[in-house]
């Protein structure tokens, strides 16, 4: 009688029980953080994702789905927005599709600092008062950074006048080498979404040069008296409360719209908000042939959008 002879035991009885080597980091399928995706006007499937960008912002891009490329910006949005607001964006980005027009991301978009950072914090400033001759005259300024990372500061521009008129300068950022460039008080406003501190340091400086011979104030002084006087406003406060009326009342943008006497028609005549006026007014969407949405709004229309639509005081939006 044949006795089988059983197999011998491997001598690392866990060699065979191990389980399957994870995939290291690099084989791992990379994580993508699509928030929609459409079929173009040319057949073309594409997507629009979302990637951070510098401290703690978002980038909502919308690109080819196949080759990840044709990357255009669909919105910057800042590190102290909520997180829902990208998903927001993009719904909107994707149901008007004839507000679809957005620029190419550039290089700059993607090292461009938080459109939000810097807002809320006056950075110190000294200008020096002139010295006796103009080739003595200098100025120190903190430079305040906007959209896209262009800095802005105060300081002296020669023009036909025996004098050097006091203005607002965007100036070369990082040290970079270029010239300085006169802009008014409004476009540094405008960059910075925010009066101050550009309000507070223009009128600190007109105060302390109102009897300097030395330099001319005349038209720093008349830039800052339009643009308090004027009433196209700024539109940041009413975006956000948009989006949180949207994100947290489950208001649609449609409805927004329609409070506000805002309807189109489609071809069976069903009457819908109209989304894309909304959009741009409160600067998610570009004006017609513009490459950016607009920072401004009039202040009537903000208060229409504010009682009609969201059923606030316009003052709960506005910025001081």
């Amino acid at each position: 009688m044949t006795v089988a002879t059983p197999p011998k035991r491997s001598q690392h009885p866990r060699s065979h029980a191990r389980p399957s080597r994870p995939l290291a980091r690099a084989e791992r399928p990379p994580v993508r953080s699509t928030l929609g995706r459409y079929v173009a006007p040319d057949g073309r499937s594409r997507e629009v994702v979302k990637r951070p960008g510098h401290a703690g912002s978002v980038l909502v891009i919308d690109r080819d789905e196949r080759t990840l490329g044709d990357r255009r910006l669909v919105a910057h949005l800042g590190a102290d927005e909520p997180a829902r607001n990208a998903e927001l964006v993009c719904g909107h980005y994707l149901s008007d599709p004839h507000g679809r027009w957005c620029r190419p991301v550039s290089a700059e978009d993607l090292g461009t600092p938080d459109p939000s950072a810097g807002r809320s914090r006056e950075p110190a400033i000294a200008l020096p008062q002139p010295a006796e001759r103009d080739s003595d005259f200098t100025w120190a300024a903190t430079a305040l950074v906007g959209r896209h990372g262009r800095a802005y500061r105060l300081g002296p521009v020669w023009n036909r006048l025996s004098i050097p008129e006091l203005r607002w300068l965007a100036v070369p950022a990082g040290g970079a080498e270029g010239a300085s460039e006169p802009v008014s008080v409004r476009d540094v406003v405008a960059s910075l979404e925010s009066y101050e501190p550009v309000r507070a340091l223009t009128t600190s400086a007109l105060r302390r040069h109102r009897e300097d011979r030395a330099v001319s104030v005349a038209v720093l002084r008349a830039e800052l008296e339009r643009m308090n006087a004027s009433r196209i406003v700024l539109n940041r406060g009413l975006r956000r409360a948009v989006l949180r009326a949207v994100a947290v009342q489950g208001l649609s943008m449609s409805e927004i719209a329609l409070r506000c006497g805002r309807v189109k028609h489609d071809a069976r005549g069903n009457a819908s908000g109209e989304t894309s006026w909304l959009a741009r007014r409160v600067g998610i969407s570009p004006e017609g042939g513009e490459r950016e949405p607009t920072p401004w709004v009039h202040s009537e229309v903000l208060a229409l959008i504010a009682r009609a639509g969201l059923g606030i005081s316009p003052r709960e939006v506005e910025l001081g």
